[in-house]
């Protein structure tokens, strides 16, 4: 409780009140503050990241419809993110649930969209429904010089009561900094997957070692998650 606020226990008034708890100012700082180019944890949670959407279903999500177009139904949006490398988060009951922003830029785009809540364990994610697509979520589209555009989407599990990204988020034009409180989730388990364009970030080593293994990092808010790529190269397809 030490890195939350308030620390006493006993000034929660409900249990929603403790789930929904703020991390005490400076408990999680933010790896390269002041470099844009540096992308960050979103979450107290596990995570998996890999460099196309093709690498992450033949690994972890199995659902056979899994799609970036399916999770945002939009298709403006989702035209953007072909072949995107994406960074899957989950966290549980027991985590902080608030989450941030893993880079600093612009909102472009703010939607919900309603939906289940199935579980988003690794078992569940195995299966052959498709959960993340399936599941209530709120996203943004957040325009950055340094990575071009990053997805974020905010997704509902079993027991979550709600998925709110803020209001002063829903409006294009808002400024965002690195590691700013984006949203939060009431009472349950849940999950992020930040997306982004291909060929514009590289993951840390470490987390695409692991993740091509099948195994979760814990990670926390502000760590380091991965660098812009200074290749202005043709980015075109090679599928």
């Amino acid at each position: 409780m030490r890195e939350f606020e308030p620390t006493d226990i006993t000034r929660y008034p409900t249990f929603e009140d403790f789930f929904t708890r703020a991390h005490k100012a400076g408990s999680r700082p933010i790896c390269d503050a002041d470099d844009p180019s540096r992308a960050v944890v979103v979450a107290d949670s596990r995570v998996v990241v890999f460099n196309s959407v093709n690498e992450a279903k033949a690994l972890w999500i199995k659902g056979k419809n899994f799609s970036l177009a399916n999770l945002v139904m939009n298709n403006d949006v989702s035209d953007d993110f072909k072949h995107a490398a994406i960074a899957s988060f989950r966290l549980s009951p027991q985590d902080y649930h608030r989450y941030h922003s893993p880079v600093q830029g612009e909102v472009k785009t703010y939607q919900s969209l309603p939906g289940d809540y199935y579980q988003v364990d690794p078992v569940a994610l195995q299966s052959k429904v498709d959960i993340l697509t399936r599941n209530r979520r709120d996203y943004v589209v957040i325009e950055t010089r340094e990575f071009g555009k990053v997805l974020f989407a905010a997704i509902g599990a079993t027991d979550v009561g709600s998925v709110h990204i803020y209001n002063k988020y829903r409006s294009a034009g808002t400024k965002i900094n690195k590691g700013d409180e984006l949203g939060v989730f009431q009472f349950g388990g849940s999950s992020i997957i930040v997306a982004f364009q291909y060929r514009r970030i590289k993951f840390d080593d470490d987390l695409l070692r692991l993740s091509e293994q099948k195994i979760q990092t814990s990670v926390e808010v502000g760590m380091s998650l991965g660098c812009a790529t200074q290749d202005l190269q043709d980015r075109s397809s090679p599928f």
